[in-house]
């Protein structure tokens, strides 16, 4: 498997990244089975893998710590903080005092003496850009961490994390992990550029776009999920955004198809072949998945492919805003002109 630069940092990088979100209690329960699935990513080339507290409460950290021993050289490790860890008000955040004590939960959780890159899993509007970079600095001079990025920051919000780091001199994010999928393609007028103007690597998630671009859904399908099963807005069959996803979702499978690839080549492809994204993270919760992904490094997509694509969903389009990661905060009432 090729390999990319993460940014400036000189370090280099697979252009699939393991995601961990799927193995422990949130998907898959069985422990060693994802430790064979981690360890078949690494021996198929993934170098880097990509992690965080919150997810199955600590567990993923845990079993992706058990899976590196022995390998934890030759893999750039990941993860994130920010999500609640609890009930307690500060177990969450970008806050110096949580930010101090959660990194020592990741590295006892992960096995490990340092963590590679370590991401802000949020912005934080309730904290000064300044009070989370300050801390992150401390833990790298400390050589806890590595380096450091965000995820799901605005191009505004890393513009200003980057004049913060400038001003202060302060450790910078030298990544973003921003979503990214044929469906979900809002980062490319903002956020992507913004993000190779600053000379930062790009990690994409859900390049699958929560499913949408596996085929496990198909327009007319008894699987097709519903607002009763799935009660998100995202899975809102009845939403006119979803149901023109649906049709999208088929004539993309057709194009897949007359290529000689199938829809999840397609859509991870898609997503790597983008000359800003760095890697896009894949979060398999079977062997089987897994090696459903390894296919689409090998895959260049053509002009008429991307052209085609173009004519389904513009570029910097998100079809349903509802699959946004961002104004979760800037949206608000409070925030509005009411």
């Amino acid at each position: 498997m090729d390999h990319r630069p993460l940014g400036r940092t000189g370090v280099q990088v697979s252009p699939l990244c393991l995601g961990t979100m799927m193995f422990g209690p949130w998907g898959n329960a069985d422990e060693a089975d994802s430790i064979r699935i981690i360890h078949r990513a690494l021996d198929a080339g993934i170098n880097v893998v990509d992690t965080a507290d919150v997810y199955s409460a600590g567990v993923s950290e845990e079993i992706t710590g058990k899976a590196l021993r022995g390998r934890r050289d030759d893999v750039v490790l990941a993860t994130k903080f920010f999500m609640p860890m609890g009930a307690d008000p500060n177990h969450r955040g970008g806050s110096r005092r949580w930010i101090i004590r959660e990194v020592e939960n990741s590295l006892r959780r992960l096995g490990t003496d340092w963590i590679d890159l370590y991401q802000v899993h949020r912005p934080d509007p309730a904290v000064d850009i300044q009070e989370t970079l300050g801390a992150l600095t401390d833990l790298v001079r400390q050589g806890k961490i590595r380096y450091i990025g965000s995820s799901s920051f605005s191009g505004s919000q890393i513009v200003e994390a980057q004049w913060a780091s400038r001003e202060r001199n302060l450790e910078r994010f030298v990544t973003e992990q921003p979503p990214y999928s044929i469906l979900v393609r809002g980062i490319e007028e903002d956020v992507l550029p913004t993000a190779q103007r600053h000379g930062m690597g790009t990690l994409t998630y859900s390049p699958l776009s929560g499913g949408w671009l596996s085929g496990k859904w198909r327009k007319d399908a008894a699987g097709a999920p519903t607002s009763s099963a799935r009660p998100s807005a995202r899975f809102d069959m009845g939403s006119p955004a979803n149901q023109r996803k649906l049709d999208i979702v088929e004539d993309l499978a057709q194009l897949a198809e007359q290529n000689g690839m199938t829809l999840i080549e397609l859509a991870i492809a898609f997503a790597i072949n983008h000359p800003g994204v760095t890697a896009a993270i894949v979060g398999p919760r079977t062997m089987e998945q897994l090696e459903s992904y390894l296919p689409a490094v090998e895959l260049t997509l053509s002009t008429e492919v991307l052209d085609r694509i173009d004519e389904l969903v513009a570029p910097g389009i998100a079809l349903n805003p509802d699959d946004n990661s961002y104004g979760a905060h800037e949206l608000q009432l409070a925030a509005r002109r009411r």
